[in-house]
């Protein structure tokens, strides 16, 4: 189609927003010995609120049920904390760790589309979460029907562009070692979810 009149040319379309550079790798902490799991626990237990979330290896074929999820991420405001969970001896460990911090109330547990990953963790570990904050439908403004995606948020919050690849996103999951992008990926879930809810708090006049 030929261009008309009313078309924005190339030079008055949006800049492209500059990239959500996520929590720097060597804060990301993946827990696989008694003592990982001990700076973690420590350092959970001590925050007020956490960034959660959690991944699964994704299902192809038809009928097929999900065995996840196979990694679990808290964040605090400094570090993210990565459990793998697709082995009996990771989820004994990942366990002394995710059952104190996940039930507790006194914790709040922040993150995005929370309501399977919830019912999974119920399902698969018996963990009973308490505190938690859905912020797909937290921070919709008034007369927004839809949930808002990690996505959406970063922009809203910080203008700057969550990459999301489906590449990443449909990897497995369950793999004993895990690719620094997929490490990257998942840390960033968690740890944004916190930045963006203490983003939206400050920017919130107190009652």
């Amino acid at each position: 189609m030929k261009g008309t009149a009313t078309q924005a040319l190339p030079s008055e379309l949006p800049p492209e927003l500059p990239p959500y550079l996520g929590i720097d790798l060597a804060q990301v902490r993946l827990v696989r010995s008694d003592a990982d799991a001990q700076e973690a626990l420590a350092a959970l237990l001590a925050a007020d609120v956490i960034g959660f979330d959690t991944e699964s290896k994704p299902t192809f074929a038809k009928g097929e049920v999900s065995t996840g999820p196979h990694l679990v991420q808290l964040a605090t405001d400094q570090l993210a904390f990565l459990f793998q969970t697709a082995t009996p001896a990771g989820i004994a460990l990942a366990l002394t760790v995710l059952q104190p911090v996940l039930a507790s109330s006194s914790i709040l547990k922040v993150g995005f589309g929370l309501g399977d990953d919830v019912r999974r963790l119920k399902s698969k570990f018996g963990i009973e979460l308490r505190n938690v904050l859905d912020l797909s439908t937290a921070l919709r403004r008034r007369g927004e029907k839809n949930p808002l995606g990690a996505r959406s948020a970063v922009e809203r919050f910080f203008g700057q562009r969550l990459q999301k690849s489906k590449r990443i996103t449909t990897t497995n999951w369950s793999l004993p070692r895990l690719s620094e992008k997929q490490l990257q990926y998942a840390a960033d879930d968690a740890h944004a979810a916190l930045k963006i809810y203490r983003r939206w708090k400050a920017d919130t006049p107190a009652v």
